[in-house]
């Protein structure tokens, strides 16, 4: 998100003196936020201007952010001093939730605020103890610094950085120089970056990235590059259809999102890429196949409702957790990155990263033909010999050929995943649900969309996945006795929520005794 604004530019006195610029970074720790106020002062010194910065430090890494705090000027004479409500010419954040921190504290107004902020979320606290969804709206934040602030700057920096092996500072003080917020030469950040003299390359390349998106150089589009992963995944499977057949199916996939409602295409958009990446371009269209159904059935007058939340748990529910996927995340590079990344291991360095899993014989049935599976788990003597002998914790080294190439296996399963039990299942599964949620959208619209929000009960892998699929079915179990109610759609939703909240599942029994009495 760039606002086009014009760039804000420091203002003069009545005198026509340049007055002091005020800018403050916010960033929790391990983000690179002294780095960047380093940086930021080196700038300003070679452009001819005295700064002087201070810091404020945040209770917890996630409780409060390190606040920096820089004055910029020809020459003042004064000390900086910690930052005040309405007083902050440029405001950096290092993660969208910061900035909605900041706004909330009074350093973002909207006649003098540019504000710069990395669109990609930290999970607080708060966010993370909550047994369902318990993330804030990022959509709300980005609504109200689009008013709080002259100019508001936001894309995922954290991303650039990554993908450029440095810290997100680097892609921080690029979006910084783009904005034009301050009156400095591209040269003088560059310089400042490569005065440092440890991961220059890597920096410069972020910066050069970031500097280039606020500029409005618009990266690849998000469907183009889920079409590249689909090629490179053809390539590595060596399979008979060639990458243009795979480009051309991507294109015709992201046209038939195009031609959906309007409500629905971000959601549909974003659930096909998950597809896409999960299985291939042909399970794609299964998705759309499906969403087709709900979107028949909807209409302006419910703004889409039903699409929407059909989009979303579709696509949850078409990419279930299996060993097979487990398996994929764990051997695709960018998880290596990331994992560098976040233990701090430096270039050159040996990384050793051992794996823990624990199958169960429902995991490992689940990775059969159907047939097979199906045979074992309907005879249980069979099933407890062979669980007896799967069943228990392994660590495997996937920094060592043996691990790695054990995993890569199993990963690479995925294109035979369509005859496996475990598929079988979950789409049986699916099916039933699916229609359930449809059959009962044609009578009682808000139920048919409650029905399918309770998809956001299921969730994780092995043990897990069948606590919450528990849930799940209990809670639908409770359709029956709400049948003809006019506050049914109501309930279902109460009894989702009672069971998100309580892990154990005593608030559920609780709402479903209360429904049975209901009569």
């Amino acid at each position: 998100m760039l606002d086009e604004n014009t760039a804000s530019r420091p203002r003069t006195d009545a005198a026509g003196d340049e007055r002091v610029i005020k800018l403050a970074v916010l960033a929790v720790g391990g983000q690179g936020g002294g780095v960047l106020a380093d940086w930021i002062t080196d700038v300003a010194e070679r452009s001819g201007y005295i700064a002087q910065s201070t810091s404020v430090a945040g209770v917890a890494q996630r409780t409060g952010a390190t606040i920096y705090y820089i004055e910029m000027a020809r020459d003042t004479g004064r000390l900086p001093v910690s930052p005040s409500q309405g007083d902050v010419d440029i405001l950096i954040a290092a993660e969208l939730m910061e900035a909605g921190r900041a706004i909330i504290r009074g350093f973002v107004t909207p006649e003098r605020t540019t504000l710069i902020a990395s669109s990609h979320r930290i999970a607080a606290v708060s966010e993370k103890i909550e047994p369902g969804d318990g993330r804030a709206s990022s959509e709300k934040v980005h609504a109200t610094a689009q008013a709080a602030a002259r100019r508001f700057i936001a894309f995922d920096m954290e991303k650039i950085a990554a993908e450029n092996g440095t810290m997100i500072s680097a892609s921080l003080l690029g979006a910084l120089a783009g904005s034009d917020a301050l009156p400095f030469a591209r040269d003088n950040y560059e310089q400042a970056i490569g005065a440092g003299g440890r991961g220059v390359k890597a920096s410069l390349a972020a910066f050069a990235a970031a500097y280039d998106r606020t500029r409005g150089i618009a990266a690849a589009p998000a469907g183009e590059q889920a079409a590249k992963h689909a090629v490179t995944e053809a390539k590595s499977t060596a399979k008979v259809r060639g990458p243009e057949i795979l480009l051309k199916g991507w294109q015709e996939l992201a046209a038939r999102v195009g031609a959906l409602p309007k409500p629905a295409r971000d959601m549909a958009e974003r659930g096909l890429k998950k597809v896409v990446d999960y299985q291939d371009i042909a399970y794609g269209g299964e998705y759309l196949d499906r969403l087709d159904k709900a979107v028949a059935l909807d209409g302006p007058e419910h703004a889409y409702a039903l699409s929407i939340a059909a989009a979303k748990h579709l696509a949850n529910a078409m990419c279930y957790d299996d060993m097979i996927r487990v398996a994929d995340l764990k051997t695709r590079s960018t998880r290596d990155r990331r994992v560098r990344k976040e233990v701090g291991v430096k270039d050159g360095t040996v990384l050793q990263l051992t794996e823990y899993f624990h199958p169960r014989i429902e995991e490992f049935c689940g990775t059969l033909p159907a047939g097979l599976g199906s045979y074992i788990e309907d005879r249980p003597k069979l099933a407890n010999f062979l669980d007896r002998r799967i069943n228990r914790g392994r660590r495997i080294r996937t920094d060592s050929l043996t691990g790695f190439a054990m995993l890569w296996f199993i990963g690479g399963l995925r294109r035979w995943r369509r005859r496996l039990l475990r598929h079988k299942v979950e789409m049986e599964h699916l099916e039933r649900w699916y229609e359930l949620a449809l059959v009962h959208a044609r009578e009682d619209y808000v139920l048919g969309t409650e029905i399918l929000n309770c998809r956001r009960l299921i969730k994780g892998y092995s043990d897990t996945h069948a606590r919450a699929q528990s849930k799940f079915d209990r809670v639908l179990s409770a359709l029956t006795m709400l049948k003809g109610r006019d506050d049914a759609a109501d309930w279902i939703r109460r009894l989702r929520e009672a069971a998100l909240k309580d892990e154990k599942g005593d608030m559920l029994d609780g709402a479903l005794k209360t429904v049975a009495t209901l009569g």
